[in-house]
């Protein structure tokens, strides 16, 4: 059973709201714990302020104590404390208010909104409110912005109710009925699982890693071993602390929010794959290639062209020579990656291209009929793929004009028939990123592979990456998870 209590500091807190015997005082709730050891118990803290040694703050302080789940805890107070702290975690944040806000005029040097559960009555500045409240959940919050030639956050505040108006009291109540309600109040069914895990899923991604029925099978192998694995989107944020482990089932990227639930997981103490260090370090072509460098593996000819840069540009093309393929760092499924055949070309597709980022990798051209992908786990091969190149085109995939895509063919074939060369070399691309689930991408000229990728977030899709190995496939992922899970639980490392 789970029991939520709202914490008020002064009975008058809640005069304007609803009577509900949720509410307690902070006295009460100091003086006489609340629930048994059968009892799942979450806290709201409202109360006035959380200054440290205050009462607010030994709301949230006992409350971690006696096993509770409370908001704010207290590692969020001590962050809102630490201007230094937020001012990094909003740092990505704060360009996107110059579109929101206005860029001149008297009255709008400082401005403030309301953060209600991650809700403001701001539609442009939703997203913005949402992401302050993920990295601080807070009940309440002011975001205060600033203009100094451009805009900016200021200063991002916990609020107390004794502050509303009618207004803004009636907006934070339904707020509230709305975030419990959906957090707590109505809380998922937990079976006879040993261990739950949260697969967090995109259902409108166009090109997602996996496809439906492949999501299914996942869900399916995980029962097998005694795991629900509970598909999750990007507005459950909140939730990630109910689970044992998180599996990330859309395409990652380091400037949105799969990393931010990769990160918050591994900070919960959760099995987390993607983790967030193979987020960062797999979806930075650049990365990526000076890693493989400086581990002497084999990958294609390529150099940096840096913006504004044409001395540069001139050296790169004396260096690698017509045709070369020009890649944005942060591309996948084949976008931002075009092949040019003379300096024309290279220079119309690079304005292109730089408006996308500072830098790009220029790569000799390698042309196969195909590319490997190898699968893996854990530092052992999963599966080993031949994708074929579109049909009329260079690449895997072919973006239409109109956002459509159409993809080569395909061959599964076992770990053992794949090239001896190819399978260890994968390995090696690995071993320098972590021992999570990858996706390695290589070409092969002759007896010579080189690698051209490796993927974080790697597709495995039914009917293409399980052809051969089947159901056993998803099976071997979730048993990954299981010995993770079960080693946290023992206290023992990796």
């Amino acid at each position: 059973m789970t029991r939520l209590v709202i914490v008020v500091e002064k009975a008058s807190d809640w005069s304007s709201y609803y009577p509900s015997v949720d509410v307690m005082s902070a006295m009460d709730y100091l003086r006489e714990p609340v629930g048994g050891d059968d009892e799942r118990t979450h806290v709201i803290n409202l109360c006035r302020s959380y200054k440290y040694l205050g009462t607010g703050y030994y709301v949230s302080l006992l409350a971690e104590a006696r096993g509770h789940k409370v908001m704010p805890s207290v590692r969020t107070v001590n962050d809102l404390r630490r201007r230094s702290l937020y001012g990094v975690d909003i740092d990505d944040l704060n360009q996107k208010l110059t579109h929101f806000l206005p860029a001149g005029g008297r009255d709008t040097i400082d401005f403030g909104i309301l953060v209600y559960f991650g809700e403001t009555a701001y539609p442009a500045l939703q997203d913005l409110a949402r992401q302050v409240f993920e990295s601080f959940p807070c009940p309440l919050l002011r975001i205060e912005f600033e203009r100094d030639r451009v805009w900016q956050v200021s200063a991002i505040k916990p609020v107390g109710l004794q502050t509303l108006d009618d207004a803004q009291e009636d907006a934070f109540a339904e707020e509230l009925d709305r975030f419990s309600k959906k957090l707590w109040r109505k809380p998922r069914a937990r079976k006879l699982y040993r261990y739950d895990i949260a697969m967090l899923v995109d259902p409108a991604e166009q090109m997602p890693p996996s496809n439906k029925k492949a999501l299914k099978a996942f869900i399916a192998a995980g029962k097998e071993l005694g795991i629900e694995v509970d598909p999750i989107g990007k507005n459950d944020y909140q939730r990630l602390a109910e689970y044992d482990g998180l599996f990330i089932r859309e395409t990652t990227a380091s400037d949105n929010h799969t990393y931010r639930f990769a990160h918050r997981a591994e900070k919960e103490g959760m099995v987390v794959i993607d983790d967030p260090t193979s987020i960062l370090r797999c979806t930075n072509k650049i990365f990526l290639n000076d890693l493989m460098v400086s581990r002497k593996l084999a990958v294609p000819r390529t150099e940096i062209l840096y913006r504004d840069d044409a001395k540069g540009t001139r050296d790169v093309i004396a260096k690698l020579g017509f045709p070369l393929v020009l890649k944005i760092p942060d591309g996948s499924f084949s976008r931002g990656v075009v092949k040019v055949e003379d300096e024309a070309a290279l220079a119309q597709a690079a304005s292109s291209l730089f408006q996308h980022s500072a830098l790009l990798l220029a790569q000799e051209y390698v042309y196969t009929e195909f590319d490997w992908r190898i699968g893996v786990l854990n530092r052992e091969p999963l599966y080993a793929c031949k994708y074929y190149m579109s049909r009329g085109h260079w690449q895997i995939y072919n973006h239409g004009a109109k956002g459509t895509a159409k993809s080569g063919g395909f061959e599964t074939i076992a770990v053992s028939e794949a090239p001896a060369e190819v399978v260890k070399l994968a390995l090696k691309a690995t071993q320098s990123i972590g021992d999570g689930l990858y996706g390695v991408d290589l070409k092969q000229v002759g007896n010579k592979p080189v690698v051209i990728e490796v993927n974080d977030n790697p597709s495995i899709d039914a009917g293409v990456e399980d052809a051969h190995l089947g159901d056993e496939l998803y099976l071997r992922v979730m048993q990954e998870f299981l010995r993770r899970m079960e080693r946290k639980r023992q206290g023992v490392a990796g």
